[in-house]
């Protein structure tokens, strides 16, 4: 049985709006996707660029592998990620736009167990936005504390 992980940037949901999302695979070595089984990894403050018209996933934290002796891998490092050709095109020309950038949103195993990431076409939101979410996440979270409280 294979353990599913799902690791999410919390962060990106709170600083960016989401306007496309796609799910890319990511090329690794065998310490890289033993240490994401693990749920060592991070992608709070990493982000995608292009390059050569292939697209990377750059400053995304995979802590090394506890017995990978010499054969380690390096724990911030380019990770190019798997996409379709149309897909690719279509993101290359929307990041051309001003405002709009590639963010992870959510790194997870599939069940084969081979790695994937949720990637979204983000533009970012302005402080009066964040206060805006901030407020309806407090309504929201009130809302069902009265909703708890009448059902008991």
């Amino acid at each position: 049985m294979i353990k599913l992980v799902n690791i999410l940037n919390k962060r990106a949901r709170f600083d960016y709006e989401i306007l496309e999302t796609y799910t890319a695979g990511i090329v690794l070595t065998g310490t890289e996707i033993k240490s994401i089984r693990l749920g060592k990894a991070n992608i709070t403050e990493s982000f995608c660029e292009f390059s050569n018209g292939e697209l990377f996933a750059i400053n995304t934290y995979i802590e090394e592998y506890a017995f990978g002796n010499q054969f380690n891998h390096k724990a911030r490092s380019e990770r190019k990620l798997l996409l379709n050709k149309r897909e690719l095109k279509s993101l290359f020309k929307n990041v051309q736009v001003k405002g709009l950038t590639i963010i992870p949103l959510k790194l997870h195993t599939n069940e084969k167990g081979l790695a994937k990431l949720d990637i979204g076409l983000c533009r970012g939101k302005k402080t009066y936005d964040k206060r805006e979410s901030l407020k309806a996440q407090d309504t929201k979270r009130d809302l069902d504390r009265i909703k708890k409280a009448y059902n008991n």
